[in-house]
């Protein structure tokens, strides 16, 4: 999905609640709109700042911390051997997170400008890249880490990703960082959602220290909705509107037929059930059913058992974010 993603928005403090952001993000959304992009993602400072221009919080990016013992009492399986990774294993880590990226709502497709770093940049910014191979030598799965200063209570190791295709990766990779209990007692992972990781812990050390939320808006809800994934075995046609977007061609009537997983969303006359931009944002992403938008104020009007297809169409994925830009 064609995404504007935007950071770096800052405004001297004598002019702050002046509403200068204003005719800033009217321009953004537009261009960002014309060039094709269809949403719209950020990292809020302050979430209300941006709630008029139609974002809402639909994730978070996590910082957690784990003990490294608790990693360590993972067993390694005897199917998976563990490496370190070279340059040359660039590709197949790129398609480890692919495969897992796809399955989900929100990763980045780290492809194109903003992830230019070449095979042995990518090698040198970690103190490792610890890979997972099977027996016919392919990778299904890596852990990006480093390795903090000195040794005892303070020290620890910290993960960028820890990402595999099948759960022995996963066991023998965190078997991996598990083996540094001895001069580093803590784990810092960075990462989102319900991770996959922590099923494989034996024990229930896993708490957040640093949270970051991240906001959404759909720039063009008739093409977004008609791009994205639905169940295949589907079949439905639901009509809604929208009412109160920051871009006001979105405030329209709309029709969503999807079969077998594919959709077309386009434009019409009436419909009954109302979504505002940020409830439409949270529906979309996948991160509130419809009674919590009733209840939140973000949805109202339309048949009330309909609301179950509509959890249906958008619902059964997780959401994550693994890259804080």
């Amino acid at each position: 999905m064609a995404t504007c993603r935007v950071a770096g928005v800052t405004d001297a403090a004598e002019y702050r609640g002046q509403g200068i952001l204003t005719p800033l993000f009217a321009t953004l959304l537009r261009d960002a709109k014309q060039r094709g992009a269809l949403i719209s993602t950020l990292f809020p400072a302050a979430a209300r700042i941006y709630r008029k221009f139609g974002y809402e919080i639909i994730a978070e990016y996590l910082r957690v911390e784990a003990s490294s013992r608790t990693l360590a009492e993972v067993s390694p399986p005897a199917t998976i051997r563990t490496r370190r990774a070279a340059a040359s294993d660039f590709d197949a880590i790129r398609a480890v997170y692919d495969t897992w990226a796809i399955e989900q709502n929100g990763p980045l497709s780290r492809r194109g400008v903003s992830f230019n770093a070449t095979a042995e940049d990518f090698i040198r910014s970690f103190t490792g890249v610890t890979v997972a191979v099977d027996a016919e030598d392919t990778v299904c799965g890596f852990v990006s880490w480093h390795r903090g200063e000195g040794v005892g209570t303070r020290a620890s190791i910290s993960i960028s990703d820890l990402l595999a295709t099948n759960s022995d990766a996963y066991r023998a990779l965190l078997s991996v960082i598990g083996s540094f209990a001895s001069v580093a007692p803590s784990v810092k992972i960075d990462t989102s959602g319900d991770d996959l990781a922590r099923l494989f812990l034996p024990g229930g050390e896993w708490k957040a220290i640093g949270s970051f939320p991240y906001m959404l808006t759909i720039l063009d809800v008739a093409e977004s909705l008609t791009r994205r994934r639905y169940p295949p075995g589907m079949t439905t046609t639901l009509q809604f509107q929208v009412d109160g977007h920051f871009l006001p061609e979105n405030n329209q009537a709309y029709e969503l037929t999807v079969n077998q997983g594919w959709a077309t969303c386009s434009n019409t006359g009436h419909a009954d059930r109302t979504f505002t931009p940020q409830g439409l944002a949270l529906r979309y992403a996948g991160a509130q059913s419809c009674v919590n938008l009733r209840l939140a104020g973000h949805l109202v009007g339309g048949d009330v058992k309909q609301d179950l297809d509509w959890d249906a169409l958008f619902g059964g994925r997780q959401r994550h974010i693994r890259d804080y830009f």
